[in-house]
């Protein structure tokens, strides 16, 4: 009954249940703007290769590593939004990188859940940046959603050229996100390699968590296959059968990519394919979930735990990639070692 109850609250507690949307009432314009980040201060990073962090993580119950020091390859990580709450201080619209419960609570989450997965083929670099809360992703003054939306992204543009010019020296680069963290990446590839000289650097982008059209980047094409370098996936994890309320405008014809097959086809992948997801306490549970494609959504069945029948949770966001971990992780490695054989000319 306890190991019901562990593996029950474990996943209860990582479909985190809505508390309500926090309300800004004031307007962009006239809102305090947090200074802007200097990405040469080390502690900007949420995650860097030589730097202790909760990247650098491995899940309870497995017998991973953390090979960043040998990695041949590296992951520029976005994360999701974390900025979720009231705000702790005058700043509504985008969080100050300089706020430190926001930034733990940034490592103990994502930085844990999500980053961690590429610490055994790459090496990490995740910037601390000045997300936009997310109450933009729902407020009907759409200029104020997207002003914080575009401050966010001046952050990672701004952290991504200090990445290039000095940490990458030349080195194949994968990006990884999810949610807020996606929508940045989409403009990412979009700005710095879709048709452009970066592009023949590019192992994968993994962009889970955002409704992406497939004919979104000119010369970048969703991923059909497990080894294909120089392409991207994204999904959106939901119950069987569910439709978000969103559907129609968003999901109906953005591309799934399931990742127990790596390819957009309605194929059912059973649990047998899944070598292993997380939990809240980051704890490894092989055989997690199944997964199949639906016109525009990822579908599962209840996860595969004791007590499955009293999980009444239909929508999985946020755990689009803990779900998946291994498999990714695994995926990732696979690419690296392609590109790194054939390498990607354009």
């Amino acid at each position: 009954m306890r190991k019901i109850s562990v593996l029950i609250a474990l996943i209860f507690i990582l479909s985190c249940c809505s508390k309500g949307l926090y309300v800004i009432e004031n307007k962009f314009d006239s809102s305090p703007i947090p200074p802007s980040p200097d990405y040469s201060k080390r502690e900007l990073w949420a995650s860097l290769p030589d730097k202790a962090d909760a990247a650098d993580s491995i899940p309870l119950k497995s017998n991973l590593k953390n090979s960043q020091s040998t990695a041949k390859a590296d992951v520029f990580f976005i994360y999701p939004t974390t900025f979720t709450g009231e705000p702790a201080n005058q700043y509504r619209w985008n969080a100050d990188v300089n706020d430190t419960d926001l930034n733990y609570k940034t490592q103990t989450t994502t930085i844990l859940n999500q980053a961690s997965i590429f610490n055994g083929s790459c090496r990490i670099y995740s910037p601390y940046y000045r997300q936009a809360h997310l109450y933009a992703f729902y407020t009907k003054a759409v200029d104020d959603g997207n002003s914080a939306l575009n401050l966010a992204y001046g952050d990672v543009r701004a952290a991504f050229e200090y990445y290039l010019k000095h940490y990458n020296n030349g080195r194949p680069i994968v990006i990884a996100s999810h949610s807020q963290g996606s929508y940045h990446g989409e403009r990412l590839l979009k700005d710095y390699f879709d048709g452009k000289d970066l592009q023949k650097q590019l192992v994968m982008a993994y962009l889970p968590g955002r409704a992406i059209k497939p004919e979104s980047f000119k010369t970048i094409h969703p991923t059909e296959k497990p080894d294909e370098v120089g392409v991207w996936a994204s999904w959106n994890t939901y119950a069987r059968k569910h439709f978000p309320d969103n559907y129609e405008k968003y999901f109906r014809k953005s591309l799934s990519t399931n990742p127990l097959l790596w390819n957009s086809s309605s194929d059912f992948a059973s649990k047998e394919l899944n070598h292993g997801g997380v939990g809240r306490h980051f704890t490894f549970v092989p055989h997690l979930v199944d997964a199949q494609n639906h016109e525009g959504v990822l579908w599962i069945n209840k996860p595969y735990i004791p007590g499955r029948f009293l999980i009444r949770t239909r929508r999985w966001h946020i755990a689009d990639m803990n779900f998946f971990y291994m498999n990714i992780r695994e995926n990732v490695e696979l690419r690296i070692e392609r590109w790194a054989g054939v390498g990607i000319r354009h």
